[in-house]
């Protein structure tokens, strides 16, 4: 008797949670704006690329600096960059290890034409290629990047 009532809990625990996957929302918007034409305006940069890297235990956001002046926010020590994916909101640090320190460039001055990178932690893999993320440096939003 015990054991098929618990059956019976875990066939209604399985439909209840295939349910809510079902019902969940899936629908992303397809304006995708070209983010090196803002961000050079705005922030001195062209976003060179955001990929997987370290076996999909890192995320590697490269920009290349076309402005130093504007694009100075970026080498600020007091901002800490964090990366969001969109669709669960679940937001990823950059690893500072204890000998190292960030995993991010921060050079006392930006060189024109030169590429910077910023590695971001993916425990567990949990963000893969395809999904969109947005970066968060301090007042500075990257939105609706997508993960090669």
């Amino acid at each position: 008797m015990k054991s098929s009532a618990s059956k019976i809990s875990l066939l209604f625990g399985v439909l209840f949670f295939l349910t809510l996957v079902a019902c969940a929302p899936t629908v992303r918007p397809e304006v995708t704006p070209n983010p090196a034409a803002s961000t050079s305006d705005i922030l001195g940069i062209e976003i060179v690329g955001l990929h997987l890297s370290s076996g999909g235990y890192m995320i590697d956001f490269r920009y290349k600096v076309v402005d130093a002046a504007k694009a100075a926010p970026l080498i600020d020590h007091a901002l800490i960059p964090y990366l969001v994916h969109e669709d669960s909101g679940a937001k990823f640090a950059v690893p500072a290890p204890t000998k190292v320190g960030p995993m991010r460039q921060m050079p006392r001055q930006l060189e024109v034409g030169r590429q910077y990178f910023i590695f971001f932690a993916n425990p567990g893999k949990f963000i893969k290629s395809g999904d969109y993320v947005t970066i968060i440096h301090g007042p500075h939003r990257f939105e609706h990047l997508k993960v090669e």
